[in-house]
C-alpha cells in the first residue's frame, strides 16, 4: 500500500511499538510461507490491498495479484525484495495470487499459488527472489484433477487452493491444498520436474480442517497443521501427526490459539528450524489498526505477518505458540561498517514505501518529514562511530536525516544536512560527522523537511573511530 492511498482510504502507516509484532509494515501481507536458503531466511506473503470501489469507497475482497518476499539472516531486520510474481506472468491467464508457498529444487525455485480458490498454479525462477514465471499451458491443480473432488464436503464445497509443499527425504515431492471442511484436505504427488502432478490427489484425516496446509518433518514424523474449525470458533491453528507423508494422520493437537488483534478471523501459518531454532510465521491485523482502519469489515482484507518461537515437548508434541510483543532473539547484531547497508532492509518503519532500483535491488522512497526506517541491534562497538555516509538521489531543498538511538526522539549522533540532487536514481554519497556511537543500538535514521518525496535513500554506512 502506498502512501498516496492516505487521502482516499485515510490509511496512514503508523507504529504503535517499538517490538517485532508486526515484522513488517509497509504493505500489508499475509500468509507467510517460509523458505530457508543459504543462512537467510525467506518469507513469501499475499499482498493486500483495498481495491477502490464506487463512490471512492473501498471494497472488501481478497484481491491479490502479486506475492510479496522479505528475507532476513537476523530474525530483527528484513530485506523488502518486493513483488516477486505477479499474475500478469501467468501464461495461461490467472487472475489472482493467494497464499503461496515456495520450494527449492536442484537450483531452481517453485512457487505455487491458489487462482482464487478453483485451482492453483506454479511460477519458477532460478533465484528466491524472482521473478517467477508460470510458463504452464493451465493451473497444475484444478477441481477435474483426479481425487480433489471425490469426498468433498461443506456448504461452501471444495477450495482448491492454499498450497502447501513437502520434498521427502526418498525425494519424492509431495503438494498438500484443500478448503472450507475437514473433508478437503488432499495430497498429491508431484513429478520430478515439479510442475506436473504424478496420480490422484488423496484425501487426508485432518479433524477440524479449514484451510491453510503446512506440512513439516521433525524427528522423522510428518506435521500437517492448518487453520481448524473456523466455523464454529475458535480458529486456531491445529494439526494432525503420522508416519507417512500421505496416510496416517492422527493425535490432533493446537499449535497456536488465536493471536491478538486479529478480530476473530482466522491466521494462515508456516512452521520452519532456522540456526537451530523452531518458529512459526502467522498473521494479525495489528498494522490495520496501526494505520486506523477502523471499519473492521475492511481490517478483515488488511492482514500483516508476525513470527513467534516455537517449541516441542518431549513427546514430539508441539506446545501451543504465545503471540508475543518482542518474543524473538536477534541471532547477530548489524555491522555498520564493513559495507554499505542497503536502505531496504530494517526492523520497523514509519511512512515509507520502498521501489525498484536500476542495480536490481530497492530504495527507501516516499519520504516526508518525520518519517523515519529502524535497524535493531547496530554494534558500533568502541570507541564508536565517527562518520556517517548515506547515498541519496532526488534530494529537496533544505532535506536531512536525523541520526537517533534506541528512538526517533532519542539521543542524536548526528545531522545529516543534505545537498539538492536531480534525478531519482543518480546516487550520490553525502556525510556528517557523527558522536556518542558506540555499544549496540538501535538506530532510527529520521527524515527531516519541507514538502512531500524530501529524498531517497539507497544505503547507508558508518566510518569507525
Amino acid at each position: 500500500m502506498k502512501k498516496i492511498t492516505t487521502a482516499l482510504f485515510g490509511l496512514l502507516i503508523t507504529v504503535s511499538a517499538f517490538a517485532d509484532w508486526p515484522i513488517f509494515t509497509q504493505r500489508y501481507t499475509a500468509d507467510p510461507y517460509s523458505l530457508v536458503h543459504n543462512g537467510r531466511l525467506y518469507l513469501y506473503c499475499s499482498h493486500d490491498f483495498l481495491k477502490e470501489g464506487a463512490e471512492s469507497r473501498p471494497e472488501r475482497g481478497y484481491f491479490m495479484k502479486d506475492i510479496t518476499c522479505i528475507s532476513t539472516d537476523d530474525m530483527k531486520n528484513w530485506t523488502d525484495h518486493g513483488e516477486v510474481f505477479d499474475v500478469k506472468d501467468s501464461k495461461w491467464g490467472a487472475k489472482l495470487s493467494w497464499a503461496p508457498c515456495v520450494i527449492e529444487r536442484n537450483g531452481k525455485f517453485y512457487l505455487y499459488y491458489g487462482d482464487g480458490m478453483n485451482c492453483m498454479g506454479v511460477a519458477v525462477s532460478d533465484s528466491p527472489t524472482g521473478p517467477f514465471v508460470d510458463t504452464n499451458d493451465g493451473p497444475i491443480v484444478d477441481k477435474k484433477t483426479p481425487g480433489v473432488m471425490e469426498g468433498s464436503g461443506g456448504q461452501w464445497g471444495m477450495w482448491c487452493f492454499d498450497p502447501g509443499a513437502l520434498i521427502d527425504d526418498d525425494g519424492q515431492a509431495y503438494l498438500y491444498f484443500g478448503g472450507s471442511h475437514p473433508d478437503n484436505a488432499r495430497v498429491i504427488k508431484l513429478k520430478e520436474n515439479m510442475i506436473e502432478v504424478d496420480g490422484p490427489a488423496v484425501k487426508l484425516n485432518a479433524s477440524g480442517f479449514f484451510e491453510a496446509s503446512f506440512v513439516h518433518k521433525y524427528r522423522g514424523r510428518y506435521y500437517l497443521s492448518y487453520s481448524g474449525h473456523h466455523f464454529s470458533k475458535p480458529s486456531n491453528i491445529e494439526y494432525v501427526t503420522s508416519d507417512h507423508p500421505m496416510t496416517g494422520f492422527d493425535n490432533p493437537g493446537i499449535a497456536m490459539t488465536p493471536p491478538p488483534v486479529n478480530d476473530g478471523h482466522n491466521h494462515h501459518h508456516s512452521i520452519f528450524e532456522f540456526q537451530g531454532r523452531w518458529y512459526m510465521a502467522y498473521h494479525n491485523r495489528q498494522v490495520a489498526h496501526d494505520n486506523g482502519v477502523e471499519s473492521q469489515a475492511l481490517r478483515e482484507f488488511t492482514r500483516n505477518v508476525c513470527i513467534d518461537e516455537l517449541f516441542y515437548n518431549e513427546d514430539g508434541s508441539i506446545r501451543p505458540v504465545i503471540a508475543t510483543r518482542d518474543g524473538v532473539d536477534q541471532l547477530k547484531y548489524v555491522s555498520p561498517y564493513n559495507h554499505p547497508y542497503r536502505a531496504h532492509t530494517m526492523a520497523l518503519s514509519k511512512g515509507i514505501q520502498t521501489a525498484p532500483n536500476n542495480d536490481g535491488g530497492r530504495y527507501v522512497t516516499e519520504l516526508n518529514d518525520g518519517d523515519w526506517i529502524m535497524i535493531k541491534g547496530v554494534d558500533f562497538g568502541l570507541p564508536g562511530a565517527a562518520r556517517f555516509m548515506a547515498e541519496v538521489a532526488g534530494v529537496s531543498k533544505g532535506a536531512s536525516i536525523d541520526l537517533r538511538l534506541d528512538d526517533p526522539n532519542g539521543v542524536r549522533i548526528g545531522t545529516c544536512n543534505l545537498e539538492p540532487t536531480e534525478g531519482g536514481q543518480n546516487w550520490v554519497i553525502q556525510s556528517t560527522l557523527t558522536n556518542n556511537a558506540v555499544g549496540v543500538r538501535d538506530l532510527f535514521l529520521v527524515f527531516r523537511g519541507q514538502g512531500n518525496d524530501l529524498l531517497n535513500l539507497n544505503s547507508w554506512q558508518f566510518e569507525p573511530k
